[in-house]
C-alpha cells in the first residue's frame, strides 16, 4: 500500500526524522490559510502516488499569498502527467503547503528489502533529486549501500560510513547517523517495504531535512497497523485492483490484450512469461488463490472483462485445493452471466481434471482447451490477434 507524501512525512516525524513544517489543503483558501501560519515563502506540492511531479508542473514555490492561491487553484483538479503516471495522468485532489527552505545540497536516502540478500539495505547517494533508477544505470558508483542484519539492526558505524560517503562533515555527520536510525526504526515498526527520501537536503544552515518522502507498506501486515491502513487513498488506485481486493483476489492491471486467470503467484508469473515468449502481451496479473470457489471465479471473470483492452482470456489452473470441476463451474457461470464475447483458452491439470473438461464440453459454450502451457499460450496469442 502506498500513501501520499504528506502522510509519509507524518509517519517519519513520529520516529524523529526531521521534516519541513507544512499541512495538506483541499482548496485554495485552505492553502492560503496554511501559508499564513507558516510564513512566506512556501512550496505548493501536488499530492499523487507518483514521482516526477516537479517536471509536470506539480511543485511550485510561492513568494506571495496571491501566488499561493494561484498555484493551489491551478493544481487542485488538474490532471498531472509524469513518467510514472503514464499518459493518462492522475487527477490532483489535494496539495501539500510547506515552508520554503534554503538548499545547500540534495542527497538521496532509501531503505528497501533486498530479497536476494534476505536483508534490508540502506542506500545513500550524493545525486539526490534525480531519478535514482537513472543514477543506478548511468553512475552506479554514486550509490552506496549498507546491508542491515535483521537481528543486530542498523549499526552506528554503518550510518557513519554512509555519511562519510555522502561527503558530510562536522555536525551533519551526527545528524545523518540519527536520521538513518530513525528511518530504520520507522521502516521496521511500520512494516514498510520501502522508505525513500529524495531529496534529503542539507540546508544553508547545515541541517539535514527530509524534503520528500515516499513510503510503501506490506499489505499482509496492515492488520497490525489500523492507523496506517486508514491512510489508504482508493482514488489513487486502479478501480479494478480495488474491486479485486474486495474478493481477496490478487490483481494487477497491465497494458496487454490477453487476460490471465491463474491460481498461485509462481504459476501466474510463469504464465505471463510464456505468453510473452509466444509473442503476446498479458493484460494483467490475476491470482485467484489455491482455495478459490465458484463465486470467486465469477468475480475474477467480471474483473477481467471490465478491462476493455482484453481480446482473449487464458485460464491456466493447477487443480490442487481448487478442483478443476469447481473452476469449470465458475467459468461457465461467469461466461453465461456476462455474455463474454472474447475467445477463452483453458489449460488445467490436477484434481477432477477430466470431470472439469467434460463440464466445459457439455456447456455448449465456445471454449478452447489446451494440454500444455506452451500450447495454451500459443493458442491464446493467435486468437487474440483475430
Amino acid at each position: 500500500m502506498k500513501i501520499h507524501e504528506y502522510q509519509g512525512k507524518t509517519v517519519l516525524a513520529r520516529f524523529g526524522v526531521p521534516v519541513p513544517r507544512g499541512d495538506v489543503a483541499f482548496n485554495a483558501d485552505e492553502a492560503v490559510a496554511i501559508a499564513q501560519r507558516l510564513g512566506l515563502p512556501v512550496v505548493v506540492k501536488a499530492q499523487i502516488h507518483a514521482g516526477g511531479r516537479g517536471k509536470g508542473g506539480g511543485v511550485k514555490v510561492a513568494g506571495t499569498m496571491e501566488e499561493v492561491r494561484a498555484h493551489a487553484g491551478a493544481m487542485i483538479g488538474m490532471t498531472l502527467v509524469t513518467h510514472q503516471t503514464g499518459p493518462g495522468g492522475r487527477v490532483v485532489q489535494r496539495v501539500l503547503v510547506e515552508q520554503g527552505l534554503s538548499i545547500a545540497r540534495e542527497l538521496y536516502l532509501g531503505l528497501v528489502l533486498d530479497r536476494a540478500a534476505g536483508r534490508p539495505v540502506l542506500m545513500a547517494s550524493p545525486a539526490g533529486g534525480m531519478e535514482i533508477e537513472r543514477v543506478a544505470e548511468e553512475t552506479p558508483d554514486l550509490i552506496f549501500k549498507e546491508y542491515i542484519h535483521p537481528t543486530a539492526g542498523l549499526e552506528t558505524f554503518q550510518a557513519r560510513k554512509l555519511a562519510f560517503a555522502l561527503g558530510l562533515d562536522g555536525p551533519a555527520i551526527g545528524q545523518a547517523v540519527k536520521l538513518a536510525a530513525a528511518v530504520y526504526a520507522a521502516f521496521k515498526a511500520a512494516d514498510a517495504s520501502l522508505v525513500e527520501i529524495n531529496p534529503l537536503i542539507l540546508t544553508g544552515e547545515g541541517d539535514l531535512v527530509a524534503l520528500d518522502a515516499k513510503l510503501t507498506f506490506d499489505d499482509n501486515a496492515l492488520y497490525r497497523h489500523p492507523d496506517i491502513r486508514e491512510l489508504r487513498d482508493l482514488g489513487e488506485e486502479d478501480p479494478l485492483e480495488v474491486e479485486a481486493s474486495k474478493f481477496s483476489l490478487n490483481y494487477i492491471r497491465l497494458d496487454g490484450t490477453i487476460g490471465c486467470m491463474v491460481n498461485g503467484a509462481g504459476l501466474a508469473m510463469a504464465t505471463m512469461d510464456i505468453i510473452k515468449i509466444a509473442g503476446g502481451e498479458p493484460a494483467n496479473f490475476l491470482d485467484v488463490g489455491g482455495g478459490a470457489n465458484a463465486e470467486q471465479i465469477r468475480n475474477a471473470f467480471k474483473i477481467l472483462m471490465s478491462d476493455t483492452n482484453v481480446k482473449a482470456v487464458f485460464i491456466n489452473i493447477f487443480g490442487g485445493i481448487l478442483r478443476c470441476d469447481i473452476l469449470a463451474e465458475g467459468v461457465i457461470a461467469a461466461v453465461k452471466e456476462l455474455s463474454v464475447g472474447v475467445p477463452i483458452v483453458i489449460r488445467m491439470e490436477g484434481t477432477n481434471v477430466e470431470k472439469g473438461k467434460q463440464m466445459l464440453r457439455d456447456s455448449g459454450l465456445n471454449f478452447t482447451t489446451a494440454d500444455s502451457m506452451a500450447e495454451g499460450a500459443a493458442t491464446v496469442v493467435r486468437v487474440a490477434r483475430g
